[in-house]
């Protein structure tokens, strides 16, 4: 029971706050991944030819490696591997199935 001589003040409701929406990394456009000279001449002498949807893939997976906080990764698509250095969003080499070790890289993203 409540005392009668207490007053009860009703609450006001507060005021709504608004909940940022959580942070997405923005994902890589094709147009925003650079190829190192390396990259390009091994790509060239290996005939590895990446089709548009390809670069598209890509730029996915660096997205999520960047999401992951990868800082070097490999990127295995189709018959290709790429190490790629994810904070400049640069193709450091790319491989053909023929070659199958892989050094300096701290995650993989396979798509």
């Amino acid at each position: 029971m409540i005392p009668t001589n207490m007053q009860i003040t009703p609450v006001k409701p507060s005021t709504a706050r608004q909940i940022a929406p959580p942070v997405q990394q923005p994902s890589v456009n094709f147009r925003d991944i650079l190829f190192s000279k390396h990259a390009a001449l091994r790509l060239d002498s290996r005939d590895i030819k990446l089709s548009d949807d390809q670069i598209s893939r890509l730029g996915t997976a660096i997205g999520k490696a960047q999401e992951k906080g990868i800082r070097d990764s490999l990127v295995i698509m189709d018959d290709v591997a790429l190490v790629v250095n994810v904070r400049s969003r640069t193709v450091i080499t790319a491989m053909n199935q023929q070659d199958n070790v892989f050094t300096n890289i701290d995650g993989a993203v396979v798509v």
